[in-house]
């Protein structure tokens, strides 16, 4: 992973329910990290990994080594350990300073290993980086101060506090607006807000607010 590039994407082993909106996300510049079995992603797009990561024991030992000849990195861990595999390839992807990490196919298959690659993006390491969970229909991400969101017009935001109360939130270009108000995880006001222009931004003075919006054309630009 010698190139200098400004996206990195994490392909993992979860579901990938419009994997065309994902391709159509994707450049050249991208440096791409198969997450163990995520590696099937990246092969069925057409695609080759810069890395592969994970306790690999969901990908075929074959394929791992075809790509090693082919002189893709490959970087194998215990399959008892204390990360999941993603935790591991979010720590690479950080290594590479990027501008921006997409984790494409994070979400489905298991509610445990979905819960856990959302909330991975709350660890203190991760504050500096724009991390977005991807899947063709969804994009999610966390707001810490500031966030903006680039979509269409009714598309369907929610506000989620996670962590405990969101504290001074302010939107723009959302059909609820919120003006210094607070957002309460055990109260459901944050859930399907509109978008009401192509672009609109959240700030929050205190706390962690999940942001999960719903997305419909492949064309669109996330982040």
């Amino acid at each position: 992973m010698d190139k200098l590039k400004t996206s990195v994407v994490l392909f993992v082993n979860g579901e990938l329910p419009a994997p065309e909106r994902v391709r159509a996300q994707l450049t050249s510049h991208d440096v791409l990290i198969a997450v163990d079995g995520g590696l099937g992603h990246i092969e069925s797009l057409g695609l080759s990994p810069d890395l592969i990561i994970g306790d690999l024991d969901s990908v075929d030992p074959e394929k791992i080594q075809s790509h090693r000849t082919q002189g893709v990195e490959i970087r194998s861990f215990p399959t008892d350990k204390n990360e999941t595999d993603l935790e591991l390839a979010l720590q690479a992807a950080c290594e590479l300073n990027p501008e921006r990490i997409w984790i494409v196919a994070a979400l489905g298959k298991r509610v445990d290993q979905t819960l856990a690659n959302i909330f991975l993006l709350t660890h203190p390491d991760l504050a500096g980086f724009d991390i977005r969970l991807f899947d063709g229909h969804t994009e999610i991400f966390l707001i810490r101060d500031s966030g903006m969101l680039h979509g269409e017009v009714d598309q369907r935001v929610s506000l989620l506090p996670i962590n405990g109360p969101a504290e001074g939130i302010h939107t723009e270009g959302l059909e609820y607006a919120l003006s210094n108000e607070t957002l309460y995880p055990e109260k459901t006001r944050g859930i399907s807000n509109k978008m009401i222009s192509p672009t609109a931004t959240v700030q929050i003075k205190n706390g962690l607010l999940l942001c999960i919006r719903e997305t419909t054309k492949a064309t669109e630009r996330l982040g």
